[in-house]
């Protein structure tokens, strides 16, 4: 069965080469989907609306079946939050 991709996930993907690429889906479509492998911080004087370089891989529908689900970033669980030994209570 194949990888049915969604923005958020986390991703390895090892090609038929054995080369693996790995990071955060930023977009998908239903041909393809891009995975953000890098992001670098744009030189000042490019600053203005968008802050970061983003470095992207396609992965077409064709090689999905390659790609592995990893996590996504939306999924927290609230239950898992353990805070610092002897803190005080937070007063709401």
């Amino acid at each position: 069965m194949s990888y049915t991709p969604k923005v958020d996930d986390y991703v390895k993907w090892t090609d038929s080469l054995g080369q693996i690429t790995e990071g955060w889906v930023y977009f998908v479509c239903k041909d393809y989907f891009t995975i953000e492998i890098r992001t670098l911080d744009k030189p000042d004087d490019l600053v203005n609306f968008h802050k970061k370089i983003h470095v992207l891989v396609l992965c077409y529908d064709q090689y999905w079946d390659e790609v592995q689900y990893v996590k996504n970033r939306k999924e927290t669980n609230v239950n898992d939050y353990k805070s610092q030994k002897y803190r005080y209570a937070d007063v709401q």
